[in-house]
């Protein structure tokens, strides 16, 4: 203290004049920096070591895992990165904290011991597989609320079972499906029966010629004369 006094006379002069504030004011500066200084040095003194090995499953030696990100959290969280077999090497200090982790895996924190031999620390890193369940997400196709309601205000409700059985069994629907679907037996032998008694009832009459029916005729000449005029009025 008396050293850095004869350094700076100035502040002698004005410490001596003005009171201690100044003079507290100078020890915690220089505590500050002496603090400062031994943390460096402690940090500083620390030994280094080549670190290298190789990450694998834990389930399995022969799995490799690569791309695993391994954290110093000693040296202010400072990353590398294992290559595409796993393999990893750079310095560190003795008594460092790493942490190892991979997507797919639980972490896993190595801590490198003191008074390493040689300089030099190799080490097999094995990381277990996690799985982790996420919850379920569901997605809806509607961006705000707006949409929804509007979405859901115009919605088509569906037919209940009672309107479904009505639509089933209208004269639309069962003539629908009479012209689509095919006869079982019991309607061949319904119109076979039908068709033979017609047979017999006819069979000592004369046959009705449809040519020979004046009404007939008459229809198809008014039907002509019709179609004539819709042309000409064209």
């Amino acid at each position: 203290m008396i050293k850095v006094l004869k350094l700076f006379p100035g502040i002698a002069c004005n410490i001596s004049g003005e009171g201690d504030w100044y003079m507290k004011y100078l020890i915690a500066i220089l505590f500050l920096f002496v603090t400062i200084g031994a943390f460096a040095q402690k940090h500083d003194d620390r030994p280094v070591v080549q670190f290298t090995g190789v990450v694998h499953n834990a389930d399995s030696t022969n799995i490799i895992v690569p791309y695993v990100t391994i954290t110093n959290t000693s040296a202010h969280n400072s990353a590398g990165q294992s290559n595409y077999k796993g393999y990893f090497s750079f310095v560190v200090h003795e008594q460092d904290t790493l942490r190892f982790t991979c997507v797919g895996y639980g972490p896993v924190t190595v801590v490198i011991p003191a008074n390493v031999p040689n300089k030099s620390y190799t080490l097999q890193v094995s990381l277990k597989p996690q799985i982790i369940n996420l919850p379920t997400f569901h997605v809806f196709p509607w961006a705000t609320t707006d949409e929804f309601k509007k979405d859901f205000l115009a919605v088509k409700l569906a037919d209940d079972d009672l309107e479904i059985a009505r639509k089933n069994i209208s004269r639309t629907s069962l003539v629908a499906l009479g012209n689509v679907l095919p006869r079982d037996a019991q309607e061949i032998q319904s119109a076979t029966a039908q068709g033979m008694h017609t047979s017999i009832l006819n069979s000592h009459s004369l046959t009705p010629n449809p040519l020979l029916n004046p009404f007939a005729w008459g229809s198809l000449i008014k039907q002509i004369t019709d179609s004539d005029n819709k042309s000409s009025s064209n």
